[in-house]
Formats: C-alpha cells, structure tokens, sequence
C-alpha cells in the first residue's frame, strides 16, 4: 500500500509498505479520508517532538519512521478473532485514543488521562496511507449517523472541541468567548451554539470570522479592528460566563484572563509553547477557573461529535472545502499549515486519489 512516512523534519515521503495485519483486536481499515492539524505540521516543520523517531515509545514500542495521521475515517475490511461488534463494510471513526481501561483514571471515565495513554498517528503508525489497523475500541460506527466518509473524518477534532465544552460546564444560560477560530475553535464555536449558549467568536483572519458567524456565533470580533473583546462585550451589556482559550498564543491568554470577570470560567483549549506567568492572587480573589482540557473520552465525545457534525443541514465544505492526495501532503498540506497560510480551516487527504477533488459532505 502507498503511505506518507515521516522520517525527520522535513522530511515526510511517500513510499510502498506492507499492509498491516490486525490483532485479535483490531480493525483494518481502508481509509476513506483523514485530517491534519497543527500537532502535524509541528512535527514536520519543527519535530520530532511527540513522534518516536530516534526512541522508542514508552507505551506503543515505535521506534523509527512512523506513518502520521489522527482523524481518521475508514470502511472495515477486515476484524481481528476477538472483535465482534464490527463487521466488515461499517463505516468507522477512530478516535485515535489508545487507552488501558484498567488504571485509576479508565476506571473513573476518563480514559484521556490513562496512565499508558498512546495515540495512534502520533505514537505508532496512523492513517495517511491506504489501510490501517487500528484497536476497535477507538472506533464507533458511523453508519446511524448518516454521515459521509469526508463528513466522518471530521469526527475526532469535533470531538476535541466537545470534550473542551464538556470542561467547561458549558450551559444554554452561558455566554462563552471563543479566542481563536480555527479547526477546534470552529467546531467549537458549533458545539457551543448547538448547546444554546450565547457565542462570541474573535479571529484575526475575517475569512474564518465570517464561517464562525455561519456556525453560530452571534458576536464577532476582529482584534486590532474597530472594537476589542472588552469593549464588543461593554456595548452589548455581555459577561462571560466561560471563555475558551483556543489561540495558543501569549497575547490570547493575556486577553482571556483581561476580559474575565469575577467567577468566570478560562478553559485552556490551545496549548502555550512556553512557560507563563499568571497574577495567581487574582485567580483566587476572583474566584477563577483555570481549566485544562487535553484529547476526548471516546466512549461519551466521539459519538457526541458525530451526532453534531449529522445535524448541520449546510454541510461542512466550508471547513473542509478539498481532499487532497497523498502525493500533495506536503507541498499542499503540511507546508502552508506550518506557515499558517493555509486557505481551509480543515485539510482532508484521501490516500485513493490522484488528484484533488471536493469533499463530499452530505
């Protein structure tokens, strides 16, 4: 089968491999379309960092070039001896999320903060490529949702977002800011309006603003433009009650914690490359809630994610307008999301084609 192979920075190829063979309890999946993001173009621009290219994983056991690749949708062909709840020709989602079910954590739901937590495509081989085996208990069946294959692969970053929403208590009677408006923060901004909450988006990019105020937002904000955060939320009388901090950046995580009134909820959606100082007596005299969010629970937001990405009557081209091929991944992939010049706010690939087409969505 062909596969995209991450060797090194820089460095991803498309190469001929052997087709896995699934354990006992394990899917293969001929993949119908996968998803990139920003930990993708991290580890090729700037890695290895979380990819076990020189060392062996502590949990998996990769060592060497690994096949990338999280978001993955795919159509059964074959069942390990031990799966009986798959068969051949479902249509699946792989939350990508290894996890023991044994430890403290698996026994108390929250199978993201496993003890011996590895994830498939950042851990040990993933889907970019034809066919992948993946542990049946990361998937759930696409089939009742009547969703596409493209549709699908949008599942495990809506999951993300549902996950973060889950963190931040998110209610109907809530106003919740969304800082950052890109892959999470759109699902987000969705997941939140679905919910019946009173969204505020803020975005740089007006492009991304304009497909948040189709996904539900009913307050945009353009920073460096005619109206700030603060001042938006003076003039239509609005205090938020959760804000999710989606950027990554500095400057995010400075507004967020300067535009939270007393009581609010700061959910920490984007991860912060380097250490940060935070006035803590404030946060305690204001009774503040720093929350952290990392990965999903499979068995409650990965079949949550499918059931939102199924009620959106206008599709989802505007996330994800193109597939492309594996032999463009990089060139129209990996590169422009590194730079961040990238036009789509998702990047599907579909391992079977030769060329660029348009997703296919309902």
């Amino acid at each position: 089968m062909r596969a995209a192979v991450y060797h090194g920075r820089g460095d991803v190829r498309v190469e001929d491999v052997p087709i896995p063979v699934p354990r006992e309890d394990e899917l293969l999946l001929r993949v119908s379309a996968v998803g990139i993001c920003g930990t993708d173009a991290h580890e090729y621009s700037t890695g290895p960092h979380m990819f076990p290219i020189a060392a062996s994983h502590p949990v998996s056991g990769h060592v060497g070039p690994m096949i990338p690749g999280h978001e993955i949708a795919g159509v059964v062909v074959a069942t390990g001896s031990a799966v009986t709840s798959f068969t051949e020709g479902m249509l699946v989602v792989s939350g990508a999320g290894i996890s023991c079910g044994e430890c403290h954590w698996c026994k108390r739901g929250r199978t993201n903060l496993c003890r011996s937590y590895s994830t498939l495509g950042l851990h040990q081989h993933g889907g970019l490529a034809e066919f992948v085996a993946v542990p049946a208990d990361t998937c759930v069946d696409a089939g009742p949702f009547g969703v596409t294959p493209d549709t699908a692969a949008l599942a495990q970053p809506m999951s993300i977002a549902v996950h973060a929403m889950r963190r931040g208590r998110l209610d109907s009677d809530d106003t919740a800011v969304i800082i950052g408006a890109g892959g999470i923060g759109a699902f987000l901004t969705y997941a939140a309006a679905q919910a019946g909450a009173t969204v505020l988006v803020s975005d740089m990019d007006q492009s991304r603003l304009d497909i948040a105020g189709a996904l539900g937002a009913k307050y945009l904000v353009r920073p460096h433009g005619e109206e700030s955060i603060k001042a938006k939320l003076a003039r239509e009388d609005l205090i938020p009650t959760v804000i999710f901090e989606v950027s990554g950046s500095p400057a995010g995580l400075s507004e967020s914690l300067a535009i939270a009134p007393r009581g609010c909820r700061i959910v920490l959606v984007g991860l912060q490359s380097k250490p940060v100082d935070i006035e803590i007596r404030t946060v305690s005299l204001t009774e503040l809630e720093l929350i952290g969010t990392n990965a999903h629970v499979k068995s409650t937001d990965l079949t949550e994610a499918l059931r939102l990405l199924a009620s959106r009557a206008d599709g989802w081209e505007d996330i994800a307008p193109e597939a492309i091929s594996l032999d463009d991944l990089v060139s129209d992939g990996l590169v422009p999301l590194s730079e961040h010049r990238s036009t789509r706010i998702k990047t599907l690939i579909d391992p079977g084609i030769a060329a660029t087409r348009k997703t296919r969505m309902s």
